[in-house]
């Protein structure tokens, strides 16, 4: 049988095969055009029935020659048997029916059916049943044929009462149910006869597999729909002829089977043009027709200019508006909400993170609290009102670089650091929609590969190296005992020192943490013996005003040690469990569901193996009052009173670095989210996005809330968490990419939950902080293996003879892709180092 790939019945009759490319004999395929040009060909046949099929072709046949009566009868019979499907048996069944012999008689003839497309053994001497046999129904195969399928048929064997072969190609003129003739129940418009003499049955097998495999291509299946007269059935094999490739005797066994390919090409062949829909344009979509409107060419619709003031803007909103209910009623789907707490906790951890860091650069005018506000407020009124609501806005790098030099630059000249803040973002709301007027984001179409690759590997690396930072920083928190020397094991001890205190002495002996007598090696904190009281805690011995003495007095858990433990495993399951989806384990459902909720399985794991340890490691910290983290302001900044009157003109000056730092940000992000690639059908929305994050710039600004602009990393983690897949696959073919969930529910649903968590505290506080940044880990590395940029790095340490066949590499010198790579490491190293120094402030006109 075959969809797409041919599967075989394995010896013994138990089992189908893997799903394989089918291999032909070049022989068996002159022999088929030879029956097609000798048979006899009906195209457009009325029939009904299978039999009926049957009898009209035999009738024709004797028209055309000799057939005998008697011959026709037993052809006939022949035909008209009932088949024996190969069913689909589960392990219980194929258990119990081990001690049962079948009964597998041989039989002049074995005839072959082939289901979209596939075969099975036709022995059993009785006419196939014209309604579907309850097997065919609840056949679980039928879930792997894709809607509108139909069936196409096969008989080939040997009799030995012909002389002569038999041979019709019968096309209906409309599909039919041929009741129990196909494995599954579905109409069949194809059948393919062919009965000989004896000794002739290997031959006639591979002219039935030759024939089966025909009808599984494309072209040939157009050309054969469409024929009128038998040449065009023969004119449409000689072109599959032409494009056959042909493995000479001796270089390949013909017994082996190949693979089915990751990718096929395209319906044109020519083109052999194949996607990787798992990257946001790697490697293999690296052709110029991919760059669409996004590279230089033709502009795509949703860039071109209209001359008009805010001409794009009113087109983005004509283009949105009929899709906006949508927008919620495909946001009900269980992949969104294993796509809300993935984003949400990553969200969430973003928040705090950079929280924290604002809090230390501003003295705590922004804090946590802000950022959990903030990130609430401005990515809610994002996902109602942007034109791409699958973007989640976020604090970024280059932000809070700018917010440290803005408040250094208050403090040295004795500024309100707030009010000059509104001023600047009120500038930069102004310059934000003079830009949407002037529809200024059509200059994204002149962004490059280059631009958006060395963007997107930068904020990757951002991701990875504050992972790892703030790992590391955990040795700092939790200091490692250095002073641990196993060989004087046994005179570890603590000693509660009460001299001085009045306490009479009660000398004893305890464990670590009471009160034990010194050893000998300790050095003499005084002349006399230390006064120690047995039993005594560590918290007893301070409170009364004694001191501890020895090295374990300063033994604690080795907290980071199982925090890189956490960090690790969180890191190395999530990984795992997105790649669940390709494994050969367990159903395709229940890999699919996995692989979906693989961010929240990981986190749920690591937090029970901290549980079940009950170390103190660091937790996620959740304000739970609503009040600035900095009493000294209020929630609303008022623009007068506190810095001099010119602030409000000097302010435009910082606040254009601020505009073009946003412009790129949020564009360039843009950029990458609406990659064709991605399939995207409500189209893009960029001067609606950038007028959004404008205007927001207004209400964050005035209520000393941080700014917010668009998350390369994180809307990227957003997107793959929404990938459609088909349901329905040929066995061996990989599920075939549809496109991206857009909807809004998923981003509104992960900022309320944001603005909640101020009152979920109790609950969050159990999940362990190295944990979370285990996720950041995964996420960077997700984002940067999916740029081209990563797959040209490691050419760069392959040998030429072990790199893979990537389609630039067949166009473009090696020596020029290397040079290429080159050039944009150095580039990419050169924003590395201007962000991370005082220079920063320019870092968007670098970009």
């Amino acid at each position: 049988r075959w969809i797409r790939f041919e599967e075989k019945v394995e010896h013994g009759g138990e089992r189908w095969s893997a799903p394989h490319v089918p291999a032909l004999r070049l022989h068996s395929l002159f022999q088929l055009r030879t029956c097609l040009q000798t048979g006899m060909v009906l195209l457009d046949l009325d029939a009904h029935s299978f039999k009926e099929i049957i009898d009209q072709a035999l009738s024709r046949h004797s028209e055309e020659a000799e057939l005998p009566p008697e011959l026709r009868q037993r052809l006939g019979a022949l035909l008209l048997r009932q088949p024996r499907h190969q069913p689909t048996k589960s392990l219980l069944r194929i258990l119990a029916e081990l001690s049962l012999s079948p009964c597998r008689g041989r039989h002049g003839a074995q005839p072959w059916a082939v289901t979209e497309l596939g075969w099975e053994q036709l022995p059993h001497p009785q006419c196939p049943a014209t309604a579907p046999l309850p097997f065919q129904l609840r056949n679980r195969f039928k879930k792997k044929v894709p809607l509108g399928a139909e069936a196409a048929h096969v008989a080939i064997g040997e009799a030995e009462f012909l002389e002569k072969p038999f041979t019709a190609f019968i096309r209906l003129r409309r599909a039919v149910a041929l009741g129990s003739l196909a494995e599954v129940a579905l109409p069949s418009r194809f059948l393919f006869i062919l009965l000989g003499p004896q000794a002739k049955a290997k031959a006639y097998h591979e002219v039935g597999r030759a024939m089966a495999t025909l009808l599984t291509d494309e072209l040939f299946q157009r050309v054969a729909r469409q024929a009128e007269h038998r040449e065009e059935l023969i004119a449409g094999m000689e072109v599959f002829l032409d494009d056959l490739t042909v493995l000479p005797p001796g270089k390949w066994d013909p017994s082996a089977r190949i693979p089915p390919p990751s990718c096929l090409p395209s319906l044109h062949r020519s083109a052999g043009h194949c996607p990787d829909w798992q990257s946001h344009g790697n490697g293999d979509t690296a052709a110029a027709g991919d760059r669409g409107g996004l590279g230089h060419g033709h502009p795509r619709e949703e860039l071109q200019r209209t001359g008009r003031l805010f001409g794009g803007l009113l087109r983005d909103i004509r283009r949105k508006a009929p899709w906006y209910g949508s927008d919620f009623s495909d946001g009900l789907h269980p992949q969104c909400l294993s796509a809300v707490l993935y984003i949400y906790l990553a969200t969430v951890t973003n928040a705090i993170t950079f929280g924290g860091m604002l809090g230390d650069a501003t003295a705590n005018m922004q804090g946590v609290l802000e950022s959990f506000l903030g990130t609430a407020f401005a990515g809610s009124i994002f996902c109602l009102f942007s034109g791409q609501p699958l973007t989640i806005l976020s604090s970024t790098g280059p932000v809070l670089v700018f917010e440290r030099l803005l408040f250094s630059f208050s403090q040295d000249h004795s500024l309100d650091y707030l009010e000059f803040r509104l001023w600047i973002g009120l500038w930069v709301a102004f310059f934000g929609v003079v830009l949407v007027a002037t529809e200024a984001s059509h200059l994204v179409q002149y962004f490059t590969r280059f631009t958006e690759e060395g963007f997107c590997a930068l904020i990757s690396l951002i991701f990875i190296y504050d992972s790892l930072k703030k790992m590391l920083s955990l040795a700092d928190t939790f200091p490692i005992n250095w002073q641990y020397r196993l060989d004087n094991v046994t005179s570890y001890s603590c000693v509660c020192n009460l001299s001085g205190t009045g306490e009479p002495e009660q000398p004893g002996w305890g464990g670590a943490g009471v009160s034990l007598p010194s050893p000998s090696w300790l050095p003499a904190l005084s002349s006399q013996p230390p006064t120690t009281l047995p039993g005594l805690s560590r918290s007893q011995c301070l409170g009364r005003g004694g001191h501890l003495l020895g090295t374990s007095c300063q033994y604690v858990p080795d907290v980071t040690l199982i925090s890189f433990l956490l960090f690790g495993g969180t890191f190395l399951s999530c990984t795992a469990l997105k790649h669940f989806r390709s494994s050969r384990y367990f159903p395709a459902g229940v890999r699919k569901l996995v692989s979906d909720f693989a961010v929240i399985l990981a986190i749920l794991a690591s937090c029970a193996v901290d549980a079940a340890l009950g170390l103190e490691t660091p937790k996620l910290l959740v304000p739970s009052e609503l009040k600035p983290t900095n009493p000294a302001r209020g929630w609303i900044v008022f623009p007068f009173g506190a810095n001099p009157w010119w602030v409000c003109l000097v302010s435009a000056v910082p606040a254009v670095l601020v505009t073009i730092l946003i412009f790129m940000d949020q564009q360039i992000t843009a950029v990458i989210l609406n990659r064709r690639e991605y399939k995207l059908q409500k189209g893009a929305g960029f001067h609606l996005d950038l007028l959004c994050v404008s205007l927001l710039m207004v209400v964050t600004s005035a209520t000393g809330l941080p700014w917010y602009v668009s998350a390369t990393v994180i809307s990227l983690a957003h997107m793959e968490s929404l990938r459609k897949e088909s349901a329905t696959s040929a066995p061996g073919e990989h599920p075939e990419f549809l496109g991206i969930r857009e909807q809004r529910l998923t981003g509104l649903a992960v900022f309320v939950l944001t603005g909640v968590s101020v009152f979920m505290a109790p609950v969050l506080k159990h999940i362990p902080m190295p944990v979370l940044y285990g996720v950041f880990l995964h996420m960077g590395l997700a984002a940067l293996d999916s740029i081209q940029l990563t797959d040209r790095v490691r050419l760069l340490l392959i040998p030429a003879k072990h790199q893979p066949d990537l389609p630039y590499l067949r166009h473009v010198p090696l020596s020029r892709v290397h040079l290429f790579t080159v050039i944009q490491l150095l580039c990419l190293a050169l924003l590395w180092v201007l962000k991370s120094t005082v220079a920063a402030i320019i870092f968007p006109v670098m970009v």
